[in-house]
């Protein structure tokens, strides 16, 4: 089975870290780049940061540009987003996705498969 499984979001205040990891299975995870998206209360899902298969070609939304880090381990079939500097800004349920091919996409609808997502809090 297809398994995308985010992992490491939880309560952090202003200005800490989380590394979330997102672990595949059930597909040949080095042909996929990778899309982290987020979806927080009244606003809508939004491209975060992407990598692609083998490139190295990555992306960031501006607003996340400079405190966030996204790598991928395709030994262990997962990619991270190193998430530094945190602000309130930043809650949201952040969701992995993985789209076949080199190249990653910034709009949700051209990816394959989807994880459960997992919970981003950042107090004031």
């Amino acid at each position: 089975e297809v398994q995308l499984v985010e992992s490491g979001g939880g309560l952090v205040q202003a200005g800490g870290s989380l590394r979330l990891s997102c672990a595949a299975s059930g597909f040949t995870f080095d042909d996929y780049a990778i899309g982290w998206f987020r979806q927080a209360p009244g606003k809508e899902r939004e491209g975060v940061s992407c990598i692609s298969s083998s490139d190295g070609s990555t992306y960031y939304a501006d607003s996340v540009k400079g405190r966030f880090t996204i790598s991928r381990d395709n030994a262990k079939n997962t990619v991270y987003l190193q998430m530094n500097s945190l602000k309130p800004e930043d809650t949201a349920v952040y969701y992995c996705a993985a789209v076949w091919g080199v190249s990653y996409y910034i709009f949700s609808n051209e990816y394959d498969y989807w994880g459960q997502g997992t919970q981003v809090t950042v107090s004031s």
